[in-house]
């Protein structure tokens, strides 16, 4: 029978579960309570981290329909679950394990997908979603630009033969 305190850690996951974009798993072995909140800070309200027992997680997890988590779920193990974009929390926890070699990221889900821990890293390489819209909206203005040079060519070289024409019979009377 389970006591209400845990069904209640399991609901409360299960909900962060269903409310994510993504769900990264880290291992946090050796930080201090210090460090876990500048962890916490560096994410910011893109992500909420947690420190969570593995059975009621794996158990939540199933319970929002996540079921690829089962390997990871070993060790002492922290969850990012991501709201905003995930590649900027990916890029946080990317950064501060670089900087503290105790946080091991361990995989996480992205989109219902199992990640790796080198998925995740190569996640955190890609550019903000920002970026890349910026770049595609280059990309189809200067397609915009190229197509309407290609359409007045036709007229500007016309003038410009009339025009030319013109000068050659002004010189020639």
């Amino acid at each position: 029978m389970a006591r209400p305190d845990k069904a209640a850690a399991v609901a409360e996951l299960a909900e962060q579960f269903r409310g994510s974009s993504a769900v990264l798993l880290t291992e946090y072995r050796g930080l201090s309570v210090a460090q876990l909140k500048q962890l916490r800070r560096s994410l910011g309200g893109n992500a909420s981290y947690a420190v969570v027992k593995n059975t009621l997680t794996a158990i939540a997890a199933k319970e929002a329909g996540v079921d690829v988590l089962d390997g990871d779920l070993t060790g002492p193990t922290a969850v990012a679950f991501v709201t905003g974009e995930p590649v900027e929390a990916a890029k946080s926890l990317r950064d501060f394990a670089k900087a503290n070699p105790q946080l091991v990221i361990k995989g996480g889900v992205l989109e219902g997908r199992k990640l790796s821990a080198e998925d995740v890293t190569k996640l955190a390489e890609l550019e903000s979603r920002d970026v890349l819209l910026g770049k595609a909206a280059g990309a189809f203005k200067a397609a915009l630009f190229q197509a309407a040079y290609l359409f007045t060519a036709p007229a500007t070289k016309a003038a410009r033969t009339i025009e030319a024409l013109r000068e050659k019979q002004a010189a020639e009377a």
